[in-house]
């Protein structure tokens, strides 16, 4: 047997193979085996089922083939593993829960761990693979949230066990995550719409406008701020400034100080410095002060007349 007919054998016992397998990977990067990989799949009315953003591959039906074998016009083509309508509805709510979250990853290329994180090339980087981005959804919190409309805890139970036995999702205790087929065998250009633009159309709204007020609200306080003179400005605006005791701020102010420059000296007078003295006025003295100064200089007179010698000493 060729590597052909190998492949299409594991896929039919296994269901599905995760892309990392040797003859996936294979069939994968090598044109003339997938070719051949496909036409024997047509041949028995089966198609190679196969999507980027999951990690395991699988086989489905071809269109062509699923009215001859689903039932007359295709009417159980949507429920062909005779699941409950309750199981169906839950599968639904998975799907929307963890793959749609996914894809925005995905295609955003950000991964769980850089949640929060803006980069300025997120083109730029390798498609995350499906288990570093898949979110896990708590069973608690999916009891709680809709386990009213879904049958409650004993209905949920047995749905879960179903579902995890197709394949569709993987249980770890109180965790649900995704399966090898949630992201194979549901077709999201199908299902996307149909849930964002329908089932959830007005929650979606809803949260919306209701993101879209709180950024309106954020941006008025912003607006008025940017709007706002300056506090200094307007301090200087609605009173005057007080005076302070504070240094000047540089030297050229200290200069420029009316108070501490030097009285101009006149230019005409530079000649003599009889007239410049003469220029220059003296204040006037207090009257106490000038009678003490005549007093002293008498008494200076005085003792230089008492002291000085006659001409008999010489």
């Amino acid at each position: 047997m060729d590597d052909a007919a190998l492949l299409i054998a594991e896929l039919l016992s296994r269901r599905w193979l995760p892309r990392s397998h040797p003859r996936v990977k294979r069939a994968l990067v090598d044109a003339e085996l997938f070719a051949q990989v496909e036409q024997r799949l047509a041949q028995s009315g089966l198609r190679f089922m196969d999507s980027i953003y999951a990690d395991h591959v699988s086989v489905g039906l071809l269109p062509a083939a699923q009215n001859s074998v689903l039932g007359e016009s295709g009417m159980n083509a949507n429920n062909n593993l005779e699941l409950p309508r309750d199981a169906h509805a839950l599968l639904v709510v998975l799907w929307a829960l963890i793959i749609l979250p996914k894809r925005e990853r995905q295609t955003s290329r950000v991964e769980e761990a850089d949640l929060g994180q803006n980069d300025m090339f997120p083109g730029a980087k390798p498609l995350p693979v499906a288990r570093l981005v898949s979110p896990v959804i708590s069973y608690k919190a999916l009891l709680e949230d809709y386990g009213a409309q879904l049958g409650k805890k004993v209905r949920m139970d047995v749905n879960l066990r179903l579902l995890e036995r197709h394949g569709f999702i993987t249980r770890k205790q109180d965790e649900i995550g995704e399966g090898p087929l949630l992201d194979v065998l549901l077709d999201y250009d199908v299902l996307a719409p149909r849930i964002l633009d329908g089932a959830l159309a007005d929650v979606l709204a809803r949260e919306r406008a209701q993101r879209e007020a709180e950024d309106a609200k954020a941006d008025v306080p912003e607006a008025e701020a940017a709007h706002a003179p300056p506090a200094s400005e307007s301090a200087s605006t609605d009173s005057p400034a007080a005076p302070t005791a504070s240094a000047p701020a540089s030297l050229s102010a200290v200069i420029a100080s009316p108070t501490l420059a030097p009285a101009p000296m006149p230019m005409g007078d530079i000649g003599t410095s009889q007239s410049y003295a003469e220029s220059v006025t003296e204040p006037p003295l207090a009257p106490d002060v000038e009678d003490t100064m005549e007093a002293a200089i008498d008494d200076l007179d005085d003792e230089r007349a008492a002291t000085k010698p006659s001409p008999g000493e010489f």
